[in-house]
């Protein structure tokens, strides 16, 4: 099977309409949707690792850019959870087909999350999260900055943020942190997903800490989930092995 050029669509309506670009690749159903993490893209390690399984398996595969990310249009100091989730459920609706498999990295795993409730139980043959980083905005940026930083976001409505990945400092704004308060999962019901669920978690990432793996785990007693813990692994979970450990995953469901 060959891939598809780079593809475009709408989302939004009026000055909100977003150019979110996709590609696709393919192949028997259930295809795979990749969504990709908090400031990364459709061509990250992970992402064309999955694109070479789908190729030599005959699979169809998704991958889109959040707005701001990637090839997508957008500013991403624009960016909040609201907007990147209606992007991935328009992809997903358009291009996913039956039953597909939602394969989430980091933020891309509560979108993953997020898209599931939005779909419905039974939508989905299954989930696969790499370091799920669920209420990430809340339990892992907000209650974690120091009284000035929250007074800077506030006040001022943005933060800039050095980042471990990158030379170039990065937006933390204001509405990213309050929309992501709309969106939060742990501290309401637990999760009817309807589908199972692989999680791999490294014990050594900094950015999504194992324990809040765990927690996520736990609050969804009704699914089938299996989780793998990497004792050495770290937040991207890009190694060889921890490629072969993503793509048995995804196998084990497909």
């Amino acid at each position: 099977m060959s891939r598809n050029d780079l593809q475009f669509v709408d989302v939004g309506t009026g000055a909100d309409t977003r150019r979110i670009a996709f590609q696709v690749r393919d192949g028997a159903l259930p295809a795979v949707v990749w969504l990709g993490g908090f400031r990364s893209d459709m061509a990250s390690t992970k992402a064309e690792a999955i694109d070479a399984w789908a190729r030599e398996h005959g699979r169809r595969f998704v991958r889109l850019d959040y707005s701001g990310h990637g090839v997508s249009g957008g500013r991403f100091e624009d960016g909040t959870i609201s907007r990147w989730l209606e992007e991935s459920l328009a992809v997903i609706r358009q291009e996913g087909g039956a039953r597909p498999i939602l394969v989430g990295s980091s933020m891309g795993g509560w979108i993953a999350l997020l898209a599931a409730r939005a779909l419905g139980p039974g939508s989905l043959s299954g989930l696969v999260l790499i370091a799920p980083a669920a209420d990430f905005t809340q339990a892992l940026m907000w209650e974690a900055f120091t009284p000035a930083i929250r007074r800077q976001i506030e006040k001022k409505g943005v933060w800039m943020r050095e980042s471990a990945y990158s030379n170039e400092p990065y937006p933390i704004t204001r509405g990213l942190i309050e929309d992501g308060r709309r969106h939060l999962l742990l501290d309401g019901p637990p999760l009817v997903l309807g589908c199972p669920v692989h999680v791999l978690q490294g014990m050594q990432d900094p950015d999504v800490p194992w324990r809040h793996a765990m927690t996520l785990v736990e609050h969804m007693p009704g699914d089938e989930v299996v989780t793998t813990m990497i004792r050495d692994g770290d937040h991207r979970l890009s190694r060889p092995q921890d490629i072969e450990r993503l793509l048995t995953a995804i196998a084990e469901i497909a």
